[in-house]
């Protein structure tokens, strides 16, 4: 290779192909990197971003291809070989230790020591400074002593970021690093990369967010099915242009209409305050039949607080909720969904997904009680039922047995709304459905949404997605700082009307 083609990539993987049982993740694929740029890394949800991202780190090892760094060919066998070579990486999912501090997250594994004659200690001072260091130099307001676990996930989120950066690598991956970052924190993320991309550092950037491609990227890589279809200068797309070369069909309609809705009133809640103080108070709201409400409002809106109170998962100190008129008390998740209500959390990973079961487990969970026969289970009738509700919701995995960690985000969401109908529920709540989810995988979702209102169900929707919050709901209500600050009708919705009343403080 000439000196002029070692410095105009700082990466190059070059034939890279990957199986699995029953999958072939990664075919032929090539991907060349600039240095001080933002490489962006498009593709439906199983398309194999994160499967080559995982080839590059060292987490899986590539079954034909080769990998070259600054000029020379690496071969990873751990994330500490990438590592230690200069590349970095920021997962899609967090992966840090919620009980230790944030110090010690930053810096697990290669903890600055102090000598003490024969001896070796932790040098918790150093450990401090350099913290301290860290997160003033990104402009970061989290103190190194936080316990991790005691942060929102956003705030983790950005440990996950400042941990990325303090390897001085020359590559950094960032995996859907925005999923739960708010829009001043993204716009604090946009500023670090742009400081990257100063010092020579080269990003390579996956996201499903098509505003910040068109924000951060220099450079667009299209996968489809595991092959790369190929790369692009931002400057030659818009975004009709990248979603038909992500879905390889034209998507001009976003969300899938919305029948009108006049029915009963299906749920109702009535001056429900949190027992926390510092949550939400007397909020009241309706939700009709065949009704999809959604419910806005800015970080710290008390959304998520509400609706799993709400579900049973909080406690609440006063008010009332009512199913078809009935006052019901909510003092458990079993005492919602035997008042037929679900939830579909916020955190996928966290509190969603059993990542170790299968497919099959993974859907029939809360039902389990319904398919006992004595003291033994029918796992016969459990596999039959869970299958039927994936294959009409065009779940795609291999088999029912496969474990749910190996599918794509968007068919683990597929697999939760699954494991939801099967308990036969009136009242689904959806957090965040599409979040870290693609464009055509978020179609699909909107579309089982539509068709389960169309049948008759009620969904409350939370959703801090502006276009998704306008586009598939029928009605918005929106908190602020734990306040119900008022109800927008359909043709009230509108992304100045949700912000006025999501910014309505005392």
């Amino acid at each position: 290779m000439s000196d002029e083609g070692k410095s105009e990539f700082v990466l190059v993987m070059s034939g890279i192909s990957k199986s699995f049982p029953g999958v072939k993740a990664l075919d032929d694929v090539t991907l060349k990197v600039r240095p001080g740029t933002v490489h962006t890394l498009m593709g439906e949800n199983g398309a194999g971003k994160s499967t080559l991202m995982k080839c590059l780190f060292g987490i899986y090892r590539e079954d034909t291809g080769t990998i070259t760094l600054n000029g020379r060919e690496v071969k990873f066998h751990s994330a500490k070989d990438a590592l230690e070579a200069g590349v970095s990486m920021i997962h899609q999912e967090l992966l840090n230790v919620p009980e230790r501090s944030v110090r010690e997250n930053i810096w697990l594994g290669r903890e600055p020591l102090i000598r003490v004659g024969p001896f070796k200690f932790l040098n918790h001072r150093q450990m401090h400074q350099d913290t301290a260091e860290l997160m003033k130099s990104l402009g970061m307001d989290i103190a190194p002593t936080d316990r991790m676990g005691s942060l929102s996930i956003s705030r983790q989120q950005s440990c996950e970021i400042a941990k990325a950066v303090s390897y001085d690598a020359s590559v950094v991956v960032m995996d859907e690093p925005s999923s739960s970052l708010t829009e001043t924190e993204t716009e604090h993320l946009f500023k670090i990369i742009r400081d990257l991309k100063a010092r020579g550092v080269a990003v390579i950037y996956i996201s499903h967010k098509l505003n910040e491609i068109f924000q951060i990227a220099d450079e667009v890589s299209v996968m489809r099915d595991g092959k790369m279809l190929g790369t692009w200068p931002i400057g030659d797309l818009d975004e009709d242009k990248l979603i038909r070369l992500m879905v390889g069909r034209d998507t001009t309609h976003r969300f899938p209409p919305l029948e009108p809705c006049t029915a009963e009133v299906r749920l109702e809640v009535s001056g429900l305050t949190s027992a926390n103080p510092s949550s939400f108070k007397e909020v009241n709201f309706r939700l009709r039949r065949g009704e999809i409400l959604g419910l806005g409002g800015l970080v710290g809106a008390q959304r998520t607080e509400l609706v799993e109170s709400i579900f049973g998962l909080r406690p609440v100190a006063s008010g009332k909720i009512f199913v078809d008129g009935k006052e019901i008390h909510i003092r458990s998740s079993r005492n919602a969904i035997e008042a037929g209500i679900g939830l579909i959390t916020e955190d996928r990973r966290g509190s969603g997904i059993f990542p170790l079961l299968s497919v099959t487990m993974n859907t029939a969970m809360p039902s389990l009680k319904n398919y006992k026969k004595g003291i033994f289970l029918q796992h016969k009738r459990i596999q039959e039922e869970a299958a039927k509700l994936n294959e009409t919701l065009r779940t795609k995995t291999p088999t029912m047995d496969t474990l749910i960690q190996n599918l794509s985000g968007g068919n683990q969401q597929k697999v939760l709304v699954s494991r939801w109908l099967m308990t036969l529920p009136d009242i689904l709540i959806m957090d965040e459905p599409t979040r870290g989810i693609d464009v055509g995988a978020k179609f699909e979702i909107y579309s089982i949404m539509s068709e389960l209102v169309r049948n008759g169900k009620s969904i409350i929707m939370v959703s801090s997605e502006m276009p998704e919050l306008i586009g598939m709901s029928h009605r918005v209500a929106v908190l602020c700082a734990g306040r119900h600050t008022g109800t927008l009708e359909k043709t009230e919705v509108t992304q100045e009307n949700i912000m006025r009343l999501a910014t309505q403080f005392d």
